[in-house]
């Protein structure tokens, strides 16, 4: 674990912008199944659990989490890209929200790995 006290300001940046994404997945995801676009099925809000488990990692700095939350992501993605061209009504913006934040979140985790491995290899030299 690397103190954040210690990582560069762009480090930095890629992670608050990680921790926010992924803060807005969790209540994109609860608001648009309880309140905004209700399908009916109100345990479909179960959806945004996986996406607590990382929190603790992110916020913790911890290297491997950004790694899988990059992978987990797509899920999300896939979802959100399904539910923009199938759905009609309020769920399309809802969706096409959630891409965005995905995008957002796995190009966060992407170079904040990069940045902070670059960061790594230049204090060790």
């Amino acid at each position: 674990m690397t103190s954040t006290a210690a990582l560069p300001s762009a480090v930095a940046w890629t992670r608050a912008v990680a921790v926010a994404s992924l803060l807005a997945l969790i209540a994109l995801g609860l608001a648009w199944e309880l309140w905004l676009a209700p399908t009916g099925n109100r345990t479909l809000a179960l959806k945004v659990l996986p996406l607590a488990i990382p929190l603790a990692g992110l916020l913790k700095n911890r290297m491997y989490t950004y790694r899988w939350v990059s992978l987990m992501v797509w899920i999300y993605f896939t979802e959100g890209v399904v539910r923009a061209t199938s759905d009609r009504g309020p769920s399309v913006p809802l969706a096409v929200a959630e891409v965005v934040l995905c995008v957002a979140l796995f190009t966060a985790c992407a170079v904040h790995v990069r940045w902070r491995l670059r960061h790594a290899k230049e204090l060790a030299a």
